[in-house]
């Protein structure tokens, strides 16, 4: 670990006082661990997760706050997504059939529904836009991560080892526009992501949101009922956006 640290450090101070015309380090190796991890979600015709998550959000003052949610996540290709959010954030439930997104707040007993494009892809791609919905780790669910990740990539270098859980993992370091993120992945044979960790540069006090992955299954099985949402008899249909500003109650 500390040859790859050492070296990866190395390569970004030397970056860093060249100059602004000398390209920063993408180490192939990096690359390689990123494409594997994402071959690996990618073959998968579904899979499960449940995630910690640390992030840091604005509050009314300008300081950011942490917050520390869980959630599950269940996803099935090409047109199935059930996400499953609370703890120490606004909790709701998200169902995609492949015909609409929907999202309920639960204690707040409030919902949204909008029809949505009919693939998972194009469905996260306006997700946040067209209902103001935030997953964390979006580009893993997507039908290539690897491009997904590697859009505008800036740099890459591999930190080095470490486990998490007892389990060996590569850390990997990466930047592109607006963003400088970091993945952890199994060093065995399955290759999934362990822990994801991103700093928002274009964004003011720059938030980080961590994530850490548990409980991986790459077979699961997943009827669609689990999919489909289904209005609570005494829950109110409103506006996307007071949707999310209701889960807060």
């Amino acid at each position: 670990m500390k040859k790859h640290l050492l070296l990866s450090l190395a390569a970004l101070l030397t970056a860093g006082t060249l100059g602004a015309s000398t390209p920063a380090p993408i180490d192939p190796n990096a690359l390689s661990l990123l494409k594997r991890m994402s071959t690996s979600l990618a073959k998968a015709k579904g899979f499960t997760y449940h995630s910690r998550i640390v992030m840091e959000v604005p509050s009314v003052t300008g300081q950011n706050v942490t917050l520390l949610p869980e959630g599950s996540v269940a996803l099935r290709r090409p047109d199935k997504l059930r996400a499953c959010y609370g703890g120490d954030a606004p909790p709701f439930d998200l169902f995609y059939d492949g015909k609409s997104v929907s999202v309920l707040a639960p204690h707040a007993s409030v919902y949204s529904t909008v029809k949505a494009p009919a693939t998972l892809d194009e469905m996260l791609s306006g997700l946040r836009k067209n209902t103001g919905v935030r997953l964390p780790a979006v580009p893993l669910l997507k039908d290539d991560p690897y491009a997904s990740l590697t859009h505008d990539l800036q740099s890459a270098v591999v930190v080095g080892e470490t486990r998490i859980d007892g389990v060996l993992c590569d850390h990997l370091a990466f930047r592109r526009p607006g963003v400088n993120w970091e993945i952890w992945i199994e060093a065995g044979s399955r290759a999934l992501p362990r822990r994801l960790a991103a700093t928002f540069t274009d964004r003011p006090n720059f938030p980080r949101t961590i994530v850490e992955f548990t409980r991986w299954n790459l077979h699961p099985w997943l009827p669609d009922g689990l999919f489909t949402f289904h209005k609570p008899a005494k829950a109110k249909e409103i506006a996307f956006a007071d949707v999310i500003k209701d889960a807060r109650r």
